[in-house]
Order: C-alpha cells, then structure tokens, then sequence
C-alpha cells in the first residue's frame, strides 16, 4: 500500500480507529494522518512523550523497563503502545520511541522501535501486538519522517497477519 490515502481508506474499510504514543516522531505518526480529509473519524488522540518522565506518568512505561531494556526498545513501544489505548477508545495503537543522532555508544544512529497493538481486530476478541525495530539513515528530520510513514503503512500487513493466526495475546 503506497499512499497514506490508501492507508485511510484501509482503516476506514476495516473500522479502525487509532491512537498514537509517539517520542522520537512527536506527533509525526498523528500529523500524517490528520492531513487526510475525514481524519476524524480514523483519528482518536495523539500521546507526544519525548521524555522519560512523560513516558512513565502519562503512559504508565515502568521504569523497570526502561532500565533494563533502554528508552530506545520495543519493550518499551510496547508499553507506550499499551497505555495510549488503555486511555483511548481507539482499537489500534502505535507507538514509535527511538534515536536520530548517535547520543547511544550501544545503539545506532537512526534506530527506530514500533508497536502495533490491535484490540478486538480479530474472532476471538483478543488483543493482539506486534514489535518491531528498524534503522533509518539521513538527517535527524528524514529519520522521523520515514519512521512516521513506515508506522503507518505496516497497519495493513499487521492487520492481515491477524487474520492469518499472526501475533501474540
């Protein structure tokens, strides 16, 4: 799926509404949607916690995590992604946490960790999740950018996986 049109109308066929916890995007993820005509309805609300703080006290991201895993994880997505839907009525999470410039020694430059989450998006009416982590090249602002759009065009291939037996519970 090439355009974000065609991934709003994806969600719009689907009925998939989406909530974003966004750090390193800053509200990219939200913004790209939002450009669409008739956002409002694919759109729920849009978590930006850039910093540490903000992740644990607006998300509820345990510090635990965050010490043993790094703020640039999927662990720690995925407990942006898990504490943006349990305060949204969304039934698709995203969240984004990662690194633009080499400011970690173990971590490259570039380095980008998503989470998926689908609540009640299949049968049985589990929630289902999906990490991943990805490196981006160029400038600090192309980073967050083509992380923004890769966050979005993966709802349609995580979307089908569900329905393939894909994902955890």
């Amino acid at each position: 799926m090439g355009s974000i049109g065609e991934i709003a109308s994806f969600m719009k066929k689907h009925e998939l509404m989406l909530v974003t916890a966004e750090s390193c995007t800053a509200g990219l993820i939200a913004a790209r949607l939002a450009d669409i005509p008739g956002a409002g309805s694919l759109l729920d609300s849009a978590f930006v916690v850039y910093s540490r703080d903000a992740k644990e006290h607006c998300l509820d991201v345990r510090k635990e995590t965050i010490n043993r895993f790094n703020l640039t994880s999927e662990e720690v997505a995925r407990e942006m992604a898990e504490g943006a839907l349990a305060r949204s009525h969304a039934n698709l999470a995203i969240a984004n946490t990662g690194i633009t410039d080499a400011v970690d020694n173990d971590i490259p430059a570039g380095t980008q960790c998503f989470a998926w989450i689908f609540r009640h998006a299949v049968p049985d009416g589990k929630t289902k999740i999906f990490t991943t982590t990805r490196r981006f090249a160029g400038s600090r602002n192309a980073i967050r950018n083509a992380a923004a759009e890769y966050a979005l065009r993966r709802i349609p291939h995580y979307f089908g996986l569900l329905h393939n037996g894909g994902g955890e519970t």
